[in-house]
């Protein structure tokens, strides 16, 4: 792995495939590093020069300074863009990555050529009319809870309780958690004017087909693809070869060398 440093950001990276060619940053979803995207990346290794990144506070990068949301996740990879690349890049994100991604394109787009978006998060999920009220009594009874921390019940149990597996999970990256995830980025989408692939599996309950749907919509010119039977994660690695020639194509039509 390889490190950029600057006064506010440390990034570990890697770089596989030659050393000219289009410009490819891979930006891995939330609790993942960048091995995530090894099995695809490798199957393209050849179609261009290839950045695979540890997000600060994922994999060998250190955890941001302060409760990142994505427009500084997105600020710290325009800097780490402009300092090693020699031009815009394609960006291809999962999920969080994608998040960072929309940033990306609607804050420095002249760091991106284009944007190859998998199972990508960032709006708000359409739920029926009961599950809204049950979430709604979560964060109730939630907030309630958290009142009796000073008398003697456990954070940790807390959040055992009432927490998502990531929310859990997210120890020191627990306040970024709430903030990326509470973003809502449909009016950021509607500023992107760069090529958009949007890829989604049918199966996915993470970040559902309709949310691909919505983001369709909302970025004009974009191109929505569905793959039958994978989800979430199984679009990365058994479903790569589904994926791998559509992205190669975006990379060989999008690419800046």
């Amino acid at each position: 792995m390889r490190h950029y440093r600057d006064e506010n950001t440390q990034i570990a990276y890697t770089k596989l495939g030659p050393e000219t060619g289009p410009l490819v940053v891979w930006a891995h979803g939330w609790g993942q590093d960048h091995t995530a995207f090894l099995p695809l990346a490798q199957s393209l290794e050849n179609s261009g020069q290839h950045i695979m990144l540890d997000f600060p506070g994922f994999g060998q990068s250190p955890v941001p300074p302060d409760a990142w949301g994505t427009e500084q996740y997105a600020d710290a990879m325009a800097n780490f863009i402009r300092q090693g690349a020699a031009g815009p890049v394609i960006w291809v994100g999962h999920s969080f990555g994608c998040r960072v991604g929309i940033r990306m394109a609607a804050k420095y787009p002249d760091l991106i050529a284009g944007l190859f978006l998998i199972a990508a998060a960032g709006i708000p999920r359409k739920r029926p009319i009961h599950k809204k009220i049950y979430l709604k009594l979560r964060i109730a009874a939630f907030k309630l809870a958290k009142k009796l921390i000073p008398y003697g019940l456990s954070e940790e149990k807390l959040y055992k309780m009432f927490g998502s597996s990531d929310y859990r999970n997210a120890g020191p990256l627990r306040q970024i958690f709430v903030k990326t995830v509470n973003e809502n980025q449909s009016s950021i989408a509607t500023r992107i004017k760069k090529p958009v692939t949007l890829a989604y599996g049918t199966e996915d309950t993470e970040t559902p087909l309709e949310i691909g749907q919505r983001f369709h919509k909302l970025i004009k010119g974009s191109e929505m693809l569905r793959f039958e039977g994978l989800d979430h994660y199984t679009i990365l690695t058994n479903g790569r070869h589904q994926v791998a020639p559509y992205l190669k194509r975006f990379i060989k039509t999008n690419g800046h060398v």
